[in-house]
């Protein structure tokens, strides 16, 4: 497993933007396809976006789809989130999350390594 560490969340208005990052670290970055996730309070935990480690395609839910955006840089063994024009049903706790293999899943069982996550909250 790799070790996750999120951070950047915050408080923002609609309409606002945030960047999310995750540092990795215990295992070779780049063998790790990488996703976030997010969980609002009494749902269940949901896929956002992922970013295989071999070609950097990325997979992006359709709710964040044109305003979220995934990225890594291997060099500094790190993911980003970045979140535009965001909305009120954007609030919740985004996890960061690693799988060492290419493929990118949306369930969250299928990921074997998480972050605590950083709380994400937006005001209307």
């Amino acid at each position: 497993q790799v070790q996750l560490v999120e951070s950047g969340g915050g408080s923002v208005q609609a309409g606002g933007s945030l960047r999310l990052s995750c540092v990795a670290s215990g295992r070779p970055f780049n063998s790790f396809a990488m996703a976030w996730f997010r969980q609002a309070p009494g749902e269940d935990r949901e896929f956002v976006a992922g970013i295989s480690f071999m070609s950097g395609d990325t997979t992006e839910a359709d709710s964040v789809k044109g305003r979220f955006a995934i990225s890594r840089d291997n060099a500094k063994s790190t993911a980003f989130l970045q979140m535009n024009t965001l909305k009120p049903e954007d609030t919740g706790v985004y996890y960061c999350a690693a799988r060492q293999a290419s493929m990118i899943y949306t369930t969250p069982r299928l990921w074997s390594s998480w972050g605590q996550g950083t709380q994400v909250t937006v005001s209307s």
